[in-house]
């Protein structure tokens, strides 16, 4: 009989609580994104740039010394509650290193908790809210995308001129808002006169569009609206309100293929944005681009370099320790950890582990044989040059 008890506490054991010994030679990283839903658009750009950076930085073996590099596809449908089940699932479960994700920040908001309550590490390759390297940080959350800030202070940078009057166009809720914050704290030159906050789901834009041109229609100098938008409606039908009449450009964060499809007819518009695959020059964006358009036969959207970059990220992480997926020597090799990106060299800040990183002043062209506006740079605005202040309190 206690031979017996033995025997089967040994296949328990074996079953539920020991890894097998070919998934102890695993590496297992969750994905927890919108493979479905609203964003799913995003997500698939995002998941495609992680595994082209996963391959990249380990020459096409997916391995780590030794280990093979196991990606978890975790579709949350758009929704925080199931990406928080997921995460939750695939740490405890699947036995999931490394978690990333996800593809909004209302769902990184969710994932946090999840992150700090099992002590495993989460790259958020997407979420840009400022809380989640600010008053919802914690020490297991690493971010290779922009920040809202980040985008916010690139394009003060970029209009901050003397005689410059600035008005601003932004969604009512926590992108926009943080975002005019972020950009009215850095302008030191330029004046803003008014902010103009619409509802998300806005596709009426006349009288928002009105009463701004009232505002600096009678002021004399250069006079912009910056815009912060994003997903549907277009914000910029105000440019059919005829401002050229009153002399008042436009400015815009631009974050995608589709932005740049709606500014197109408005070229020598100026603004910011964290990545344009014809804007970078290192051999990183080169292969990425070359990859991305073999696979997909077009150029990569500005999310696929966010996946890319995670995936970088966690290969260089990997190597540091040796393979070793132990989360605090994951940790102390991460804080202050330099990775190369297709925006060229990032470095998670040890204070709130930001990875700071450029962004591109640019100016739009009108090529007659793409369909989109194309962002010409102006000025790579380098972290050193961008003010980012730190949120968390450390």
């Amino acid at each position: 009989m206690i031979r017996r008890f033995l025997t089967a506490l040994i296949v328990v054991l074996a079953c539920h609580g020991v890894p097998s010994a070919a998934q102890s030679d695993e590496i297992r990283i969750a994905h927890v994104y919108s493979k479905t839903g609203p964003l799913d658009s995003f997500g698939s750009e995002l998941h495609a740039g992680l595994m082209l950076g996963l391959r990249y930085g380990t020459q096409g073996t997916m391995t780590i010394n030794g280990k093979k590099l196991v990606v978890l596809e975790k579709d949350d449908q758009g929704r925080p509650d199931v990406a928080k089940s997921l995460l939750a699932a695939a740490y405890a479960d699947d036995k999931a290193a490394i978690g990333v994700g996800p593809t909004s920040s209302s769902s990184a908001l969710a994932l946090m908790p999840v992150a700090e309550e099992s002590r495993k590490i989460l790259i958020l390759d997407n979420a840009v809210a400022d809380s989640l390297t600010a008053d919802k940080w914690n020490k297991y959350v690493f971010r290779t995308m922009r920040s809202s800030s980040q985008d916010a202070i690139g394009n003060a940078l970029a209009l901050d001129q003397p005689g410059v009057t600035i008005a601003t166009l932004a969604q009512d809720y926590a992108y926009g808002r943080e975002g005019v914050k972020a950009f009215k704290a850095t302008l030191k030159h330029a004046k803003l006169v008014h902010e103009e906050y619409l509802p998300p789901d806005t596709t009426d834009f006349t009288a928002g569009g009105q009463r701004l041109i009232d505002r600096l229609k009678d002021i004399s100098g250069r006079k912009i609206i910056w815009i912060v938008w994003a997903g549907h409606g277009n914000p910029f039908s105000i440019g059919d309100l005829d401002l050229k009449r009153y002399g008042i450009e436009m400015s815009t964060l631009v974050t995608d293929f589709p932005t740049l499809q709606r500014i197109r007819n408005y070229p020598g518009l100026e603004g910011s944005t964290f990545y344009y695959y014809g804007i970078p020059k290192n051999p990183v964006n080169d292969a990425m681009v070359a990859a991305y358009t073999k696979e997909f036969n077009g150029p990569p959207d500005f999310f696929v370099a966010g996946g890319f970059s995670a995936g970088m990220a966690i290969v260089t992480a990997l190597k540091k320790t040796g393979g070793d997926t132990d989360t605090r020597k994951l940790i102390a090799a991460m804080e202050g950890m330099d990775f190369d990106t297709p925006k060229g060299r990032m470095t998670f800040r040890k204070e709130d582990h930001q990875a700071l990183q450029s962004m591109y002043h640019y100016r739009i062209r009108n090529d007659p044989k793409v369909a989109w506006g194309v962002p010409e740079l102006v000025h790579e605005i380098t972290p050193a040059e961008l003010p980012l202040p730190i949120g968390n309190g450390r």
